[in-house]
């Protein structure tokens, strides 16, 4: 991990942005922290870290004043990293499909989410191996965010992860139910009931499928970006309370 800049943000959190290999990232530790603090791995939206960088470091300013360190990485193909072929095929299917009001087929899911989770995965326990390095962190480990079929993947192959925020606003491939059901931590899943990009059954029944015993399902109406402010205060004392 090599830090390529650092900045103070208003609230005192150093923001410092990384390379691993040849993927991008940010590191927010909060000002105050005089002991190695938990973490938690911030995953994108599949639009790229420059586009949704307003949303990620105010879910890091928020975790900071809880006294968490946040982190967050770039997913394979997306911001100025090489584009997968095969992903953008299968996107530009998923699009005409859905403007010409036809079903998405299994066969375009899996071509659009399978390869991603199969290299963002790894790449994420790389991130973790190195990020566990540093002598402000000390874990335990959490995860927020989407694809929600990373998080599903991440939680049942990395025993670090201590308990996960999930955010269903992506579709989800018939694979990932069996491994839904191998996971076993603590699960918080939010759910916008009127996303315009989700299959809200699919969704419902992969929350089903989660082998945790404790699971929690916050479901409000509304569209993708619309998760209210309450919820995501309920997601933060979701991390209070299983990560310190």
């Amino acid at each position: 991990m090599h830090f390529t800049s650092e900045q103070r943000l208003d609230d005192a959190v150093l923001e410092r942005e990384f390379i691993l290999g040849e993927i991008p990232g940010v590191l927010w530790t909060p000002g105050s922290a005089s002991a190695p603090a938990p973490l938690i791995l911030l995953s994108p939206p599949p639009l790229g870290l420059r586009k949704t960088y307003p949303r990620l470091v105010a879910r890091a300013r928020h975790s900071a004043v809880d006294g968490f360190v946040t982190a967050t990485i770039e997913l394979p193909g997306r911001g100025d990293r090489p584009r997968l072929p095969a992903a953008e095929q299968a996107l530009a299917d998923l699009r005409r499909a859905m403007e010409a009001g036809e079903p998405v087929s299994d066969e375009i899911i899996d071509a659009l989410i399978l390869p991603l989770v199969d290299q963002a995965v790894p790449e994420w326990q790389a991130a973790l191996d190195a990020l566990l390095s540093l002598p402000e962190i000390g874990g335990p480990v959490g995860y927020s965010g989407g694809v929600i079929s990373i998080g599903t993947r991440l939680a049942v192959v990395e025993p670090r992860i201590s308990a996960a925020v999930l955010f269903a606003g992506s579709f989800v491939p018939r694979a990932m139910f069996e491994e839904a059901r191998q996971v076993t931590i603590p699960l918080h899943v939010l759910l916008q009931w009127d996303d315009e990009g989700n299959d809200r059954q699919a969704a419902l029944d992969l929350f089903d499928a989660f082998g945790s015993k404790e699971k929690t399902l916050h479901a409000n109406m509304g569209g993708h970006t619309g998760v209210p402010q309450f919820a995501g205060d309920a997601a933060a004392q979701f991390f209070t309370r299983h990560l310190k």
